[in-house]
């Protein structure tokens, strides 16, 4: 795995994210086909970043996509 690979599954990830509500790590997993280590270096990327939000709902963490809203 190399910064090319882990930047072409962020962006996968993301495109996944856009297209629905909060998802599940398994969801999530099962969605983009990626294999624990490449949707957790996926995650990190966006993560660092600052592009994606991590939520609790009713016990079970969630993953979506941040929103940065800024006010001047």
């Amino acid at each position: 795995m190399d910064r090319t690979s882990i930047n072409r599954n962020a962006r996968l990830v993301w495109r996944t994210l856009e297209k629905y509500r909060e998802w599940t790590y398994d969801e999530l997993k099962e969605a983009t086909g990626l294999d624990d280590r490449e949707l957790n270096a996926a995650i990190g990327w966006l993560a660092h970043e600052d592009l994606i939000y991590f939520g609790n709902c009713h016990g079970q963490n969630n993953i979506s996509l941040g929103i940065n809203i800024y006010f001047g």
